[in-house]
């Protein structure tokens, strides 16, 4: 569990990274320990309280800080599906940061068992099919709440059809911790 003062300077460390990458001046915050210790973290941007980037890992594979700002530099600059954040809009977007839990593989019987599992509001959820692979983190039940309809859209984001199910299909579920930058 993190502080709110620990969340505000991940905040902090997030948006100085971007910045960084703009070339706008940014004091460097300040590194405190518990940031080098290993730690998997999405970075979410918003604008006007629509998505403008989000990128993160889903395991824990370098310290805290490094992923953060890793992945606050690709939700600005490299998620596919928008195009670089540029110098103007920083001041507009939005910063989240979700620390993530490791994972557990879900053991169901079918689809509907699987969907009785699932947690609203507290899961997310990995989805891996052959090559198919996707995730949604816990906020994304605030727009799609009920089961059924976010297993298909994290489906259809997997790149399968919405209806699709097969036995070999494997899920796996994680928490957040969340931080997110008050409005302006």
């Amino acid at each position: 569990m993190f502080t709110e003062e620990q969340g505000r300077l991940m905040l902090t460390l997030a948006r100085a990274a971007i910045a960084r990458e703009l070339d706008v001046h940014a004091a460097p915050p300040p590194h405190p320990t518990w940031l080098d210790e290993t730690g998997a973290v999405f970075v979410t941007l918003t604008e006007a309280g629509r998505l403008r980037g989000c990128i993160g890992s889903l395991t824990a594979h370098r310290s805290l800080g490094a992923d953060l700002e890793h992945n606050a530099r690709a939700a600005a600059f490299r998620d596919p599906r928008f195009p670089a954040l540029s110098q103007a809009e920083l001041a507009r977007v939005r910063v989240e940061v979700s620390v993530l839990t490791p994972a557990t593989t879900m053991t169901f019987m079918d689809e509907a068992d699987a969907l009785a599992q699932l947690r609203p509001g507290v899961d997310g959820v990995i989805l891996e099919y052959g090559h198919h692979r996707s995730t949604f983190l816990p906020q994304v039940w605030e727009q799609l709440p009920d089961p059924r309809l976010f297993m298909s859209q994290l489906k259809q984001k997997a790149g399968l059809s919405g209806d699709f199910w097969d036995k070999d299909v494997r899920l796996s579920r994680y928490g957040v911790e969340k931080f997110k930058e008050d409005l302006a």
